[in-house]
């Protein structure tokens, strides 16, 4: 077996039981200590495992999470039926507030409802809401991600203290049984602020987002109202969603 084909299945070994050792490679793929630990110390520079006392694991913490561009592209399907889902749930004359989630945008794209007023840090949800007739937006100020196409910092925090809604309307991009996680403090701290001003906390999340933590945890499960996502959840995290009193609801579904 060449070397790339058995650090394939090495990686394949560890998606399926967490953890292996040097003795074990050696054992599976009949190599010596030395080849072993050259495979290893290779996945480690490739940044597809984590080296440990005598063995590896795979990385858990999740880092890349792409441009605007590239998120809007992943799992569109997935966050176009989400989005419907959740524009469902807007009725005319709601105040709603919405983040820069690529899931929220497809939720704005999809809103029929009348006469809303919309509080957002996404310039690319603000010029979708723009094209729809009796909508009033209301955009945070403050400093742009040229990379998310979103507006965060200390000034767009301060704003959202004159702002109260009906609903509010989240993405993110990791969920484990911790709760909501992101990839740096100041997405965090914006969507806290947010929750603090709205009576329903709505959060849109495709399957891809499931078993990712991050760098940054936003919140429990206990902030949420609802979580509209695509696919059946694993019992554990349905279980702590319903120990929170979350109510689930499956795009397309119940």
């Amino acid at each position: 077996m060449f070397q790339e084909e058995r650090l394939i299945s090495i990686v394949d070994y560890l998606k399926s039981n967490k953890r292996i050792t040097v003795d074990l490679i050696c054992e599976l793929y009949d190599i010596s200590r030395d080849t072993a630990r050259r495979d290893m110390v290779k996945l480690e520079e490739q940044g597809r495992i984590i080296r440990t006392r005598g063995g590896a694991i795979l990385p858990t913490l999740s880092k890349d999470v792409g441009n605007y561009d590239q998120r809007l592209q992943a799992e569109s399907s997935s966050k176009l039926t989400i989005g419907k889902a959740a524009a469902s749930l807007m009725q005319d004359g709601d105040y709603l507030m919405m983040d820069a989630s690529t899931t929220v945008l497809h939720a704005a794209a999809a809103l029929n409802s009348k006469k809303n007023v919309i509080v957002t840090n996404s310039i690319e949800i603000a010029a979708i809401l723009a094209r729809k007739e009796e909508t009033t937006i209301h955009i945070l100020g403050g400093v742009l991600d040229n990379k998310h196409h979103s507006v965060y910092g200390a000034k767009a925090i301060e704003m959202l203290n004159d702002y109260h809604v009906d609903k509010l309307f989240i993405g993110t991009c990791g969920i484990t049984e911790e709760g909501l996680s992101a990839p740096n403090e100041e997405d965090s701290y914006l969507v806290r602020e947010m929750m603090q001003h709205a009576d329903q906390v709505i959060v849109l999340a495709d399957h891809s987002k499931f078993g990712k933590k991050l760098f940054h945890r936003v919140v429990g499960f206990e902030s949420i109202d609802i979580l509209i996502t695509d696919q059946d959840l694993s019992s554990e995290i349905k279980e702590k969603l319903l120990a929170c009193e979350v109510e689930i609801v499956l795009a397309g579904g119940e």
